[in-house]
């Protein structure tokens, strides 16, 4: 019943002592109260352990040795007790009534398993407008997903049973691993979206994990590769993430030419021509894709 669903909040973090204090604090000031607060500490070297059992004695502190943010993240989910999931970046904050607002809005749509709401970006301690790309949506939204990720993990709010039903975040993905878990949930699942602002989110700092790896579309064509390949995914759907992924490798393959990194041209090629066959002519899958006039496509058994 979503009248006593129990939520966990689960933050991930590594060497930001400072951040992960305020975040916290932000939980702890809902006019919701979180049900369960969990601190995941992926190896941290600065002091975090004992700042947060100093200071959040009411916090479920867990510490595991380095593997990154999608190990942690999964590691507070499976030890979770709630019904319902929330995460938290350690550099990102709620604001008062983010719980309270998301579990009315699901209380009054209780067909929806995931909600996530609009944000505030602060960008070297200003507030700064999205672009256009980063627009957020409700409803079937897994063709607005496939550009790039429009759900950000500290606004989430969606049933335990979803991970069981569609995994995890995929540890092997260093960066975009949001990108990967969305595209999988929202392939299936209509989401709820929340126009209001519920979370700041910080950016514009070297450390974040974005600004560590060049050629990121490398990472998001690992995960349209994963779902592409999903066999429960309609037609439609598959269509239109192989002709994103043929775009996300034309753009990785300029970056590579520059580098001159000659094995990842020689693979990447090879996936846009492999990729251009299925659309043009079929897989040697027991379906093929078949191009229509209208540019839709339909499925025939061979």
């Amino acid at each position: 019943m979503l009248n006593d669903f129990r939520v966990s909040v689960v933050i991930p973090t590594y060497n930001r002592r400072e951040f992960v204090q305020r975040a916290i604090r932000s939980i702890l000031e809902q006019s919701r109260p979180a049900d369960e607060i969990i601190i995941i500490d992926d190896g941290s070297t600065d002091g975090t352990e004992d700042v947060v059992l100093k200071n959040f004695p009411r916090v479920r502190y867990v510490r595991q040795k380095n593997q990154g943010i999608s190990a942690a993240r999964n590691l507070g989910i499976q030890t979770s007790s709630g019904d319902w999931i929330a995460f938290l970046d350690s550099d990102d904050e709620w604001l008062p009534k983010k719980l309270e607002k998301q579990v009315q809005a699901l209380k009054e749509n209780s067909a929806y398993r995931i909600c996530h709401s609009n944000e505030i970006w602060i960008r070297r301690g200003k507030r700064v407008n999205p672009k256009k790309i980063h627009q957020k949506y409700g409803g079937e939204i897994f063709e607005k997903c496939l550009p790039l990720c429009i759900i950000s993990p500290s606004s989430v709010l969606v049933q335990h049973r979803v991970f069981e039903q569609f995994g995890l975040f995929d540890p092997a993905l260093p960066v975009c691993e949001d990108y990967d878990l969305w595209l999988r949930v929202c392939a299936f699942l209509p989401v709820l979206y929340l126009e209001e602002p519920l979370i700041l989110k910080y950016g514009g700092r070297e450390d974040q994990l974005s600004r560590q790896y060049w050629g990121m579309d490398r990472f998001r064509i690992h995960a349209l590769e994963k779902i592409i390949g999903d066999n429960r995914l309609d037609d439609i759907k598959r269509v239109a993430a192989i002709r994103m992924l043929l775009k996300k490798i034309d753009v990785y393959l300029t970056g590579a030419r520059k580098r001159n990194k000659r094995d990842d041209i020689a693979l990447y090629e090879e996936k846009r021509e492999r990729y251009k066959d299925l659309l043009g002519k079929g897989g040697d899958k027991p379906e093929k894709i078949l191009w229509r006039k209208d540019l839709k496509c339909r499925v025939q058994s061979l």
